[in-house]
């Protein structure tokens, strides 16, 4: 591992445990590769420390660090080994546990200590000054090893509540001993920002020591607590991207670092970082297998989408008057979404999103409003279809519906064969280019049989059809007033291995809805192409 170079200013640590505390969340399993495609992403944010996980306490952890030490070439961060204090009864030099995370090769170690009593007696089951000597202890041999060394006070803020002065012991403790930072866990996320702010001021009165936080987000608090510890006097902030962690997470790293870049303007990345954090953000969902959160703050999807017709019309006028941000300051970008609910700066915000420009012709953005008000009464949606919408919009501007090919007709046959075994076949009938072209396909069920007939029926005319790939696929059944009569949504998410798109179909059933939205999909994917629609089908 080549030490960071680049290294930002020690005043204020950034410090992520997303490949320790973040990988304790449900769902997450992480291989060596992916800490050390993660570890890459972070040091890229430029993030202080990274926090590997434990080595000697599982061979992954191990490996990681081993492998760290040829594979990564870090610019910013410093790479972090976790482990305890040593154990009761014996002796820092003589501790197994504390020799492996010397022998990871991490220039610094953050050493988990009990700072609540009754965690002492009955977890550690020592007594609370055979404790204070671990701390002691572990801390000076460590820094002796020539390490910098990390103290974690784990349920420190229960134990403080619980007994005050034994919780200010471990951190003078620690500090004494030559702790650079003695971080306050909220171990079980129970506090509030008011009790975080009035607790560590009192701790830093008390004792001197540098402190850091670490806050889970069992209230739902961990960003807003972290934010109030900074605001009282810590200096170290532990966090996991994404919000990552055990239960419901961890301190968020993005809108932690978000808040005290933009509302604190206290800089603590390195210049230009910011402008990369959603990128980075998603880029760690793919590694991890999760999806992005669309609602998480600064990057997520939705972040910066507006609907209300109110908030179009002041938008319109300055963006600045429903956004707290610029959003390409954090690498993001605003959205006009399209509903029942959007007035006329609605559609004329988002058409120029499009490059349509509606402003100079009311009458035209009104029929525009009109139909999608039309259409989302009969069930339709372009929150999520941006594709089905921009072909509404260039029916209303060209005054009629381009198209590169017209139906005839459409038939999906299913059948159920012996032991369970089904199958699904479809046919069309399509008039393209004067042509009238009938084909069948078979799939995997209905929708993918008519997907394969359409694809047979025009790829020799249109052979940039080849390209397409359906990536996914949902539907809903809205409510109506009998169950089985209920209409069927259909979304459809479609690529032509450069850019996505979604389209939308509504009938009363599924394989009518389906076909609605594949005809919007490769119309759509026909205009990319730049190919001119069928003359004759006009």
């Amino acid at each position: 591992m080549t030490q960071a170079s680049n290294l930002p200013d020690d005043a204020f640590h950034v410090f992520d445990t997303t490949l320790r505390d973040g990988a304790q969340r449900e769902g997450i399993n992480l291989t060596v590769a992916d800490k050390l495609a993660i570890a890459r992403h972070l040091d890229e944010f430029g993030v202080g420390f990274i926090e590997g996980g434990w080595p000697g306490a599982n061979p992954r952890d191990t490996e990681f660090f081993a492998r760290a030490a040829e594979e990564l070439d870090l610019r910013h961060a410093r790479l972090v080994a976790f482990g305890a204090t040593r154990r009761a009864g014996g002796s820092a030099a003589d501790d197994p546990q504390l020799a492996a995370l010397v022998n990871s090769g991490a220039p610094v170690i953050t050493l988990v200590a009990k700072a609540h009593d009754r965690h002492v007696e009955l977890a550690l089951r020592t007594t609370l000054d055979e404790n204070l000597e671990m701390v002691r202890d572990s801390v000076a041999h460590l820094r002796a090893q020539g390490r910098r060394v990390f103290i974690d006070c784990e349920h420190f803020f229960d134990g403080y509540r619980a007994n005050r002065d034994y919780a200010l012991a471990v951190v003078r403790t620690a500090h004494e001993a030559g702790a650079e930072v003695v971080v306050l866990c909220d171990t079980n996320g129970g506090m509030l920002p008011s009790g975080v702010r009035d607790t560590v001021a009192d701790v830093l009165a008390a004792t001197g020591a540098r402190l850091g936080i670490h806050a889970q987000d069992d209230t739902g608090c961990a960003v807003a607590n972290t934010l109030a510890a900074v605001e009282a006097g810590a200096t170290h902030v532990q966090c996991t991207a994404n919000g990552y962690g055990e239960r419901v997470g961890n301190a968020n790293l993005f809108p932690v670092v978000g808040a005290l870049e933009l509302k604190c303007d206290r800089r603590v990345l390195p210049p230009g970082s910011l402008a990369e954090m959603t990128r980075i953000s998603h880029a760690i969902a793919e590694v991890v297998n999760l999806a992005p959160s669309t609602h998480q703050p600064y990057v997520g999807f939705s972040a910066f989408a507006h609907k209300a017709g109110l908030h179009a019309s002041a938008i319109k006028v300055d963006p600045d008057l429903y956004q707290h941000i610029d959003p390409e300051t954090v690498g993001n970008t605003m959205r006009m979404l399209v509903s029942d609910m959007a007035g006329r700066a609605s559609v004329e915000l988002k058409g120029k999103e499009l490059g349509y420009d509606l402003s100079t012709d009311r009458d035209l953005a009104g029929r525009v409003v009109a139909r999608v008000k039309e259409q989302e009464n009969l069930g339709y949606t372009y929150e999520s279809a941006d594709a089905s919408f921009e072909l509404l919009l260039r029916d209303e501007v060209r005054g009629r519906r381009e198209r590169y090919f017209a139906l005839e007709s459409w038939r999906t046959i299913s059948e159920q064969g012996p032991g369970g075994s089904a199958g699904n076949e479809a046919t069309v009938r399509l008039w393209a280019k004067g042509e009238r072209m009938l084909a069948t396909g078979e799939g995997n069920g209905p929708v993918d049989a008519l997907d394969k007939a359409l694809r047979t029926a025009l790829e020799r005319i249109y052979p940039q059809l080849a390209k397409l790939e359906l990536v996914d696929y949902k539907v809903r059944i809205l409510e109506g007033q009998h169950g089985t009569g209920s209409k069927t949504r259909v979304l459809i998410e479609t690529t032509d291995g450069t850019a996505t798109w979604s389209t939308v179909g509504v009938a009363d059933n599924v394989v009518a809805a389906s076909w609605l939205g594949l005809e919007d999909a490769y119309t759509y994917g026909l205009l990319r192409a730049g190919l001119e629609p069928d003359a004759t089908q006009g």
